[in-house]
């Protein structure tokens, strides 16, 4: 598995603690994030993230900023993007294994390096369960397509 990483400056320690976890675990990555503490504008590195995502070069994503809002909305505006903002392992686990999510946003100002760790682990350790999940991610995509349900 490849993941596309990619935070702000609010995120670069937390990013930069999650590639070594990353490293570890033996997990490739593709850092799409900024590398300096200087203030940059997010949305630029969700979206780098989020389209290689979508275009296959990486199979998910971590994004990091602050509180973890803005990067996940900033990815979820890509098409096809699922990206869910979790802060423990439960949500990170469920919303792949229901939601199919593609994209993980956590905030460095909401949540330590190790809590950090865990959610990223089950969020990585998790598969898509199918069944009447994949009828839900249908209507989602309905809607993201401007179809009625």
């Amino acid at each position: 598995m490849k993941i596309a990483i990619a935070n702000d400056h609010a995120a670069l320690e937390l990013k930069n603690e999650l590639l070594v976890y990353l490293d570890s675990i033996g997990v490739e990555y593709v850092n799409f994030g900024t590398d300096s503490k200087d203030s940059v504008d997010y949305p630029i590195y969700a979206y780098k993230a989020a389209n290689a995502v979508i275009s296959g070069q990486c199979d998910r994503g971590i994004l990091i900023c602050g509180t973890g809002i803005g990067m996940s909305l900033a990815a979820n505006k890509v098409k096809g993007i699922r990206c869910a903002l979790c802060c423990e392992p439960y949500s990170a686990a469920m919303a792949v294994t229901h939601n199919n999510a593609n994209m993980l946003a956590m905030g460095a100002r909401v949540i330590g390096a190790e809590l950090a760790k865990t959610v990223v682990k089950a969020y990585l350790e998790s598969d898509f369960q199918g069944g009447r999940h994949s009828r839900r991610l249908e209507l989602i995509e309905r809607i993201e397509k401007g179809q009625e349900i």
